[in-house]
């Protein structure tokens, strides 16, 4: 094993399909033991990106090492110490759940026996013991992505990659396999994560990194990101909107800002400094204008807002013209 301190590196990646630059020369680091969360929105670049990572594109300018080797020259070397989990999930349907497993295993040459004990831990691992015996055909879309998860980490790989792993699950079954790629990393392992869920990427990576059109656009933890949309907000919710006018002076003398106004919702916003004692300048402000509010919040931008600010997209919104035009390829686990 060569992985010191960095799990991924990539220098200058360029990838072209036609007239379409997918890649413009992106850098990447991932530390190894960390979730590295890799976002932009459809068209950006992020499975070009995993599939060079995992050798199943080849770079048309550029560099990479993942564990500590290189993703062209050492092709081979890199398969065996990575998993991977792509969008859709990739079990074999007229297969059971254990027969699956088992399949992956001989795949990896372990012997029947070493994989057949694999399998069994992993099946227990997902809370699959029960449906193991049951063609994988019948299972919900939850149980197969526990399920192709469980085949990614087979010949438990150092490094993982999760290209929008989440995707189509319900709310608690995405709860179920964020708390299974916690426990990944808590043992070890390296996590590099595409998503379009912005709540998951705020829970789950220890650094972000943002492309857009094929180049990173900004890096750092979603605390570094978030700063970037301009420090804390206070919301206010009038009671009477008759007193929107006068809420919003208010909140002038308070902020020297002007707030932003939504008639409808009767809601206030002002960008502010100095967190609590900010809170505490508007509270003496409508309380001086005697302003009665429903609500009342001092909070931080969410990560939504610096998606959209970073990149003009709402997260699921497709980059018009920009789409991946990448060939079928087979998994690789």
């Amino acid at each position: 094993m060569r992985m010191g301190d960095l799990a991924v590196e990539a220098e200058g990646l360029q990838k072209r399909y036609g007239q379409t630059h997918a890649l413009r020369g992106v850098d990447l680091t991932v530390k190894s033991g960390t979730i590295c969360g890799l976002l932009g929105p459809n068209g950006a670049g992020k499975t070009t990106m995993v599939r060079i990572l995992t050798t199943l594109l080849t770079p048309d300018g550029g560099q990479a090492r993942v564990a500590g080797y290189d993703v062209v020259r050492e092709a081979e070397q890199v398969r065996y110490r990575i998993g991977l989990a792509g969008q859709q999930a990739a079990v074999d349907e007229l297969l059971t759940g254990r027969a699956n497993l088992e399949m992956v295993g001989r795949l990896y040459h372990l012997s029947g026996r070493a994989a057949r004990q694999r399998a069994e831990e992993l099946l227990e691992r997902f809370d699959l013991v029960e449906a193991a015996g049951r063609i994988a055909k019948g299972y919900s879309g939850g149980m197969r992505r526990r399920l192709d998860l469980a085949a990614s980490l087979v010949a438990a790989p150092p490094v993982l990659f999760l290209d929008e792993p989440t995707t189509g699950l319900d709310p608690r079954s995405r709860l179920g396999m964020w708390e299974i790629i916690r426990e990944l990393v808590a043992g070890g392992t390296t996590v590099l994560l595409t998503t379009q869920y912005l709540e998951e990427a705020d829970r789950l990576a220890d650094r972000i990194v943002v492309i857009d059109t094929g180049q990173v656009i900004a890096a750092g933890t979603a605390d570094e990101l978030k700063t970037t949309v301009g420090g804390e907000q206070i919301d206010v919710v009038v009671r009477d909107p008759a007193r929107l006018a006068d809420a919003t002076t208010a909140l002038r003398r308070a902020g020297g800002e002007e707030p932003q106004v939504d008639a409808e919702t009767r809601r206030l916003t002002i960008s502010v400094t100095g967190g609590v004692a900010a809170l505490t300048g508007v509270l003496r402000e409508l309380d001086a204008a005697g302003i009665e509010a429903d609500d009342l919040a001092l909070r931080r931008p969410t990560l939504d807002e610096v998606f959209l600010r970073l990149t003009g997209h709402v997260p699921d919104q497709i980059a018009e013209g920009a789409r991946e035009e990448e060939p079928a390829l087979a998994g690789v686990r």
